[in-house]
């Protein structure tokens, strides 16, 4: 794919959303790194429920600390893989205090250390919270990027490699948004929905879905 078909499809994707934002609900750093932490092999929606009750509750190191492991664990056994999570985020949470003075740290290095974060997790923090350039590439980006052409690679490493390479400049801070909300609504796994995106024309997936028939 060329510069002139990326630079298309951006302009496209931020002229319908100008200021997308994650569909997880936070409302410090600290919340965004619990949240994003949770949401591996889960939904936002999945998480956005347990993090309703539980955020009210304990919404800082130190409070989740102090909630204890059985609590969290209740407040949060609607997500997958939850047991791990919350001994995952409790540890973190002493980390946190331990290291970093009961703040989320601002290097990917710092993210990475802490336990159950990794280098998708890292990048959405600094992203989403800390407003730095960082491409978090999900299942969702990895589809869209390869399926499209935009940023093809063999795995999430080559494909983020890519992204921050030929994505222009302008649109690098909210490109991580835009391909997760499009491969989440469009760009679907099982059948894209090529007849209603706003990229088709620009898109290079051979196997374009056609327009279900009309009644």
């Amino acid at each position: 794919m060329n510069a002139a078909k990326r630079h298309e499809i951006f302009s496209r994707l931020r002229a319908a959303n100008p200021s997308p934002k994650t569909e997880l609900e936070y409302s410090t750093p600290f919340e965004l790194l619990i949240s994003v932490l949770l949401s591996a092999q889960a939904t936002d929606v999945g998480v956005n429920k347990a993090t309703r009750r539980l955020y009210p509750v304990a919404n800082t190191p130190q409070a989740m600390l102090e909630l204890g492991l059985d609590e969290l664990t209740d407040h949060i056994k609607t997500i997958g893989l939850y047991k791990t999570k919350a001994k995952n985020v409790l540890a973190t949470c002493r980390i946190l205090i331990d290291k970093h003075g009961g703040e989320v740290p601002r290097t990917r290095e710092e993210l990475v250390e802490l336990p159950g974060v990794g280098r998708k997790t890292a990048n959405v923090v600094l992203n989403t919270a800390f407003g730095e350039v960082a491409m978090a590439v999900d299942t969702h980006i990895f589809r869209v990027s390869n399926r499209t052409g935009i940023a093809p690679g063999k795995n999430v490493d080559v494909v983020e490699e890519k992204l921050m390479k030929f994505v222009p400049k302008e649109f690098l801070l909210d490109a991580h948004h835009w391909l997760i909300l499009h491969g989440r609504y469009t760009c679907v796994a099982r059948k894209p929905q090529c007849w209603n995106c706003m990229i088709a024309d620009l898109c290079e997936f051979k196997a374009k879905t056609p327009a279900p028939p009309t009644a």
